[in-house]
């Protein structure tokens, strides 16, 4: 690196709260696109007298570059894998396979977890758009309205969303804050499994008393009541393309931390746990499920769709790195961390707050991720925190709160058949109690030195 790009402190701040002002401006009042959004800011604080543009230039490009190169490939696949988990059914098994093991008496602790083994994989909003049909037949069965039947399956999913790889939000996390991936999958799904069960709780006090009855036009559109359910994927291979992976790329970070160097063991899990094998094996796993009649399109339509998708997510988290490269250079990063010194707040309220601010502004929870994990990045070494408590504080801060500004919100709203009132002290409700528990969850392990 060149060196600093500014010595002025006044200039390195007013230049991150123009980025970070000018971001959410953009979005909220002219509905930019995320990557445009980000982009301009950041070019614009290149133009403030006073900065060292060639010095901006190399962070910014080095930052690009080096925060992508891990990841570009494994998002690939990850989207592959989600459209393929999309298409062959393997989401309604899972959710049928959760009610046999949990009760039909107790449906709504059985969406809850479905939610959280789905949001793994699957943008949330495509989940709830699956299940919708099924969760109306559910609450119309079992004489429930919709409120209490689909809350905690509407922030389970978004609460693995934003906690849990290989999901492209906190993946990206991941790599801007230099985190362990095992680490953060094996913590994360604690911590999230912690708030999903506290939304879960929230639904069954609340949800009895929101006006919300299900819809008759969604009753019989789901395999299970058109009686196709031979036709979906048995519970083993709905689940192996999601848990396989997972458990590849955690026990690469456990047999690291456990076994010699040149352990046989640790030598093989360092292939297999390589988050482009173990995702490869997912998407294997995954295209076993499909059909004859599946083939053309799981050739070509699918994989275009994941490379659309994943396109976004890719350029938006290598701004993302450019950004937190270029505040590196900067005075900005030990002011704000000195600052938050002399407020006597735990540090790790600082990534959290970060992923509030931006999931509330844009509405978009992977924004909201991406932004706490580029500001609070630089400053992880003077505030004393790890990677993996950075990443996973801004991320459930960024679930924190879900109403009319989020697209996420409205899919829900929307096919829930639910009333604005409705939906926000459910839907809205249920994201701000998933975010405090699972930071809750994630203060505790911080506390404990487990992250």
């Amino acid at each position: 690196m060149e060196g600093m790009i500014t010595e002025s402190l006044v200039i390195a701040l007013g230049g991150l709260l123009g980025v970070v002002a000018l971001l959410f401006l953009v979005i909220t009042k002219y509905d930019w696109h995320v990557f445009i959004a980000l982009l301009v800011p950041i070019l614009l604080f290149a133009a403030i007298p006073g900065v060292d543009r060639t010095a901006f230039i190399e962070a910014f490009e080095h930052g690009f570059g080096r925060t992508i190169q891990s990841i570009a490939v494994v998002i690939v696949l990850g989207s592959i894998l989600a459209e393929a988990l999309k298409h062959t059914g393997a989401v309604e098994r899972i959710t049928t396979s959760m009610i046999g093991w949990v009760g039909e008496t107790r449906m709504p602790l059985a969406l809850t977890l479905s939610g959280f083994v789905i949001g793994i994989a699957i943008f949330s909003d495509v989940g709830y758009v699956i299940l919708n049909p099924l969760v109306h037949s559910a609450a119309a069965s079992t004489g429930v309205n919709m409120s209490v039947m689909s809350t905690g399956l509407v922030g389970a999913m978004q609460l693995t969303h934003a906690l849990v790889p290989p999901t492209p939000g906190p993946l990206a996390a991941v790599a801007l804050v230099e985190a362990d991936i095992g680490t953060v999958i094996v913590y994360g799904t604690v911590a999230t499994f912690v708030g999903a069960l506290a939304g879960w709780v929230y639904s069954l006090v609340v949800g009895p008393h929101i006006e919300s009855p299900p819809s008759e036009e969604f009753v019989g559109r789901s395999f299970e009541d058109r009686g196709r359910e031979s036709e979906l994927p048995s519970t083993a291979w709905a689940y192996a393309p999601i848990l396989i992976p997972l458990l590849l790329i955690a026990g690469q970070s456990v047999t690291r931390f456990t076994l010699p160097e040149d352990h046989l063991v640790n030598t093989v899990m360092l292939y297999l746990g390589w988050p482009v094998v173990a995702l490869g094996i997912g998407v294997l796993l995954a295209y076993r499920n499909t059909t004859r009649d599946q083939a053309d399109a799981r050739k070509d339509e699918w994989i275009e769709n994941a490379l659309r998708l994943s396109a976004m997510i890719i350029m938006v988290t290598g701004l993302g790195g450019s950004l937190s490269f270029i505040l590196r250079e900067t005075p900005a990063v030990d002011a704000i961390a000195q600052g938050m010194s002399y407020t006597g707040l735990p540090a790790i309220f600082l990534p959290f707050a970060l992923g509030v601010v931006g999931n509330m502004i844009t509405g978009s929870t992977t924004v909201g991720v991406i932004t706490a994990a580029s500001i609070a990045a630089p400053m992880m070494d003077t505030l004393g925190l790890s990677p993996e408590a950075t990443m996973l504080a801004g991320a459930a801060g960024s679930i924190i709160v879900k109403y009319v500004n989020s697209s996420y919100f409205w899919v829900c709203t929307s096919l829930s058949r639910m009333s604005l009132r409705a939906a926000l002290i459910s839907y809205g409700g249920v994201t701000l109690v998933n975010g405090i528990f699972a930071m809750g969850a994630v203060y505790a392990l911080w506390v404990l030195e487990l992250i």
